[in-house]
């Protein structure tokens, strides 16, 4: 089949919401109509979630920054004993939640955090109690796939077993960090340390079984092809088909600052046409998945409010304080007000919508 014939039956296929195959996918991509992309992907949202463009009250926790793994990816973390490192400890938690009871509507608590060398797994479990005493009725999105591959090392419990544990100290959803791309090629050279691509896949299998639903991700704009980004989304198809169990979607641009891979590779932060078109060619793909995320921190407010018409339909939440993505030069990670949030949707025609 030529390309003018892939890419006609592509187009067909997206605008009908049928699924697209490899091919018609890295053909869609490579001819770069980013309008007709837009289009297509927004009706694709649109036929999901109709109007609405949902956003939650939320705090995020980063537990610490003292990290065993050390990709050079990764701007946040740093090496035990280094005099920028932090662990919170208890009256820090609580501290952090004594603020997070006053917020109004406040609907949940997102933890993720470094992996500490010396840190086990029960201290992980009791910042978790701690947050389920304090805000009983608030849902816990805590520890991706990478954390609960280390909880299983460190406490010899398989990861069915750490997520059951978890499950019954109150987690009630994971977060889908640390997925970055699946391609091992590409894993050996930006997290080495870090769980496997497959690793990951069977963590967030065995999560679903258990009732847990999980958000999925991808991190792309360093090292990575197009070829292995879409292999990347389908490898998300192929598990969502299984299980069901992806809440949402989540892109994150590479933010190259301050990190050991942005240095060696000599990377820059990709555009925003790249940003769009990868949100746009995402949405299309996954059609098994209801909620595709614009995730402001890492995007911007201008772009995060034009991805509503690329086929976002949630722009996550309030946040609070966010240090990771701070850490590697993003400029919007401190917080918003519920007002903005609203305001910034209701300005694109669509109606703020707020996930409990």
């Amino acid at each position: 089949m030529n390309d003018e014939k892939i890419l006609s039956e592509a187009k067909e296929k997206a605008i009908a919401g049928e699924r697209l195959n490899f091919n018609e996918i890295l053909t869609l991509y490579h001819e770069n109509d980013l309008l007709f992309l837009a289009k297509a992907a927004r009706q694709a949202k649109e036929r999901k979630t109709g109007k609405k463009v949902f956003y939650k009250i939320s705090r995020h926790i980063n537990l610490t920054n003292v990290c065993s793994s050390n990709c050079p990816l990764c701007a946040f973390q740093c090496r035990s004993g280094d005099e920028r490192g932090y662990t919170l400890e208890t009256a820090d938690i609580e501290k952090i939640l004594d603020d997070a009871v006053t917020v109004k509507d406040l609907s949940e608590i997102h933890i993720v955090s470094a992996l500490h060398p010396e840190k086990t797994f029960d201290y992980y479990v009791d910042a978790v109690r701690l947050v389920k005493r304090k805000l009983p009725n608030i849902k816990i999105n805590a520890f991706t796939p990478v954390e609960i591959k280390i909880f299983s090392q460190k406490s010899g419990k398989t990861f069915e077993e750490v997520l059951k544990i978890l499950q019954n100290a109150g987690v009630t959803s994971l977060p889908g960090g640390g997925a970055e791309i699946f391609s091992e090629r590409v894993r050996k050279i930006i997290c080495p340390k870090k769980a496997t691509a497959d690793e990951w896949l069977e963590i967030m299998r065995t999560a679903h079984k258990l009732g847990l639903e999980t958000n999925a991700s991808i991190m792309y704009g360093h090292i990575e092809t197009v070829e292995e980004r879409i292999e990347h989304l389908l490898k998300l198809r192929e598990l969502q088909d299984e299980t069901c169990g992806f809440s949402a979607m989540l892109l994150f641009p590479f933010h190259p600052s301050n990190t050991e891979l942005g240095k060696k590779y000599n990377l820059r932060r990709v555009g925003s046409w790249e940003d769009l078109k990868m949100l746009a060619i995402t949405r299309l793909v996954l059609d098994n998945f209801t909620h595709v995320k614009a995730f402001w921190v890492m995007l911007t407010w201008a772009i995060a409010q034009l991805a509503l018409s690329f086929g976002a339909d949630d722009l996550d939440g309030t946040i609070g304080e966010e240090k990771i993505i701070r850490s590697a030069g993003a400029k919007g990670s401190g917080g918003v007000s519920r007002e903005t949030l609203e305001e910034v949707i209701r300005a694109t025609g669509y109606i703020p919508t707020r996930r409990n």
